[in-house]
């Protein structure tokens, strides 16, 4: 079988690509877990001094995966970002928290703390659950083809579980962002200072391990503690506080979802109305 993930070092750089292509690289839990061990294996490589976040294919990332045949809410987790009981043999309200709890939001705090620096490399869909993915990196370098958006609005969701739409975008854009469900470009995700660079498609990975490569020639000891001082200012400026109230109001969408439908937490949406949500023209 492929590789859900793909690890590879190229001198001091990890390159972790996500690899379900044909599924525009979307996240399941077995995703979920191989992201999580290879990013725990290049922190442990005293050689890897920076961490490269790719996707393999036309797509960076489709988001959570709603859809594909390799769907796997059915399967238990390992508890390794959150310590919570597990989801398989549960209803309603307390599966959909312990698994979200554990997978989604739990896991993308982990990997926000990673203590080497961290850079998305995105080309083409950044949608939704894939936003979470590109927004834990420490740096984003964004192919011109890239487009962003975070849809879930059209569930009755107020935005995926690792809300950090406000400090990411600033409020403005991010109420346009979740208002509209409307995709935007990589120009416009640079003017809201979401993108750190913006560069033709075929020059993506290049860029991308170039800026990686000048990076990893600083100390790591003090790239460690420079992330550590920027995390901790964003928190005191209320981003992971916020971030829990704001899952709340999640868990109480899916839930009342459920109730108003006969049990579907989605709102009737599915992995086609998602893919094609927030087109134009």
């Amino acid at each position: 079988m492929t590789e859900t993930v793909r690890y590879e070092r190229r001198d001091g750089v990890a390159l972790v690509t996500m690899n379900r292509p044909e599924y525009r690289n979307a996240q399941n839990s077995a995703m979920t877990y191989a992201l999580d061990a290879a990013f725990t294996r290049a922190v442990e490589d005293d050689e890897v001094k920076v961490i490269v976040l790719a996707g393999a294919g036309e797509h960076f990332s489709a988001g959570h995966d709603i859809g594909s045949p390799g769907r796997d809410t059915d399967v238990s987790f390992e508890n390794k970002a959150v310590l919570w009981w597990d989801h398989v043999d549960k209803a309603g309200g307390d599966q959909r928290f312990a698994r979200e709890s554990e997978v989604y939001l739990g896991m993308c705090r982990r990997w926000r703390e990673i203590p080497k620096p961290t850079i998305a490399s995105v080309q083409g869909a950044c949608v939704a659950g894939a936003l979470m993915l590109a927004w834990v990196c420490d740096l984003i370098v964004a192919a011109e083809d890239a487009f962003f958006a975070d849809p879930v609005v059209r569930m009755g969701i107020p935005g995926v579980e690792y809300f950090a739409h406000p400090w990411v975008l600033g409020p403005r854009a991010a109420k346009e962002v979740l208002f509209t469900g409307e995709r935007f470009s990589a120009r416009q995700a640079k003017e809201w200072g979401m993108l750190n660079r913006v560069v033709p498609r075929a020059d993506l990975e290049a860029e991308t391990l170039a800026l990686a490569g000048r990076i990893a020639g600083m100390p790591r000891f003090g790239l460690a503690l420079a992330k550590k001082a920027v995390n901790q200012a964003e928190d005191l400026m209320g981003l992971r506080s916020g971030m829990d109230s704001v899952f709340g109001l999640h868990h109480f969408a899916h839930a009342h979802n459920a109730e108003v439908s006969g049990g579907d937490s989605l709102g009737g949406q599915d992995a086609r109305s998602m893919r094609d949500a927030g087109r134009t023209g």
